[in-house]
């Protein structure tokens, strides 16, 4: 089942279409952060952070270099370019029974990109809050 949703999963990042999310986000997901110390919980802030996401780092730069899967998770590497600093990344990712992400977490290196993704995403999630 991991397969499906992460294949799904794909097809919305690569495309940076965050319509697709309601269709593989758990009511209940929580979403780590790197830069907030606080789990969010909820599809709808989830969705707002996955959103600034997709516009923040899906760049031409951006490409997933290798993924683990098994059984109920997945661990999903990546790495993008946001004003000349390189950053990589991962995205480890839980479903549910029903084949849903009920949590997903991103982490970040090296301190450079966090800070430059930090500004970025604060921008982009105050532009979707007008």
């Amino acid at each position: 089942m991991i397969e499906q949703t992460i294949a799904q999963w794909h097809k919305l990042a690569m495309a940076a279409d965050a319509s697709g999310l309601a269709d593989i986000l758990a009511d209940n997901v929580v979403f780590h952060s790197p830069v907030v110390h606080t789990p969010q919980e909820g599809k709808a802030i989830t969705t707002m952070y996955l959103t600034a996401a997709f516009h923040t780092l899906n760049n031409e730069h951006f490409r997933y270099r290798r993924e683990i899967l098994q059984g109920s998770n997945a661990m999903l590497e990546f790495t993008t370019e946001l004003d000349g600093i390189l950053i990589n990344g991962v995205d480890i990712i839980h479903i549910d029974d029903q084949g849903r992400i009920d949590d997903f977490k991103v982490m970040v290196r090296p301190l450079k990109a966090i800070n430059k993704l930090h500004e970025m995403m604060r921008a982009m999630l105050e532009s979707m809050a007008k």
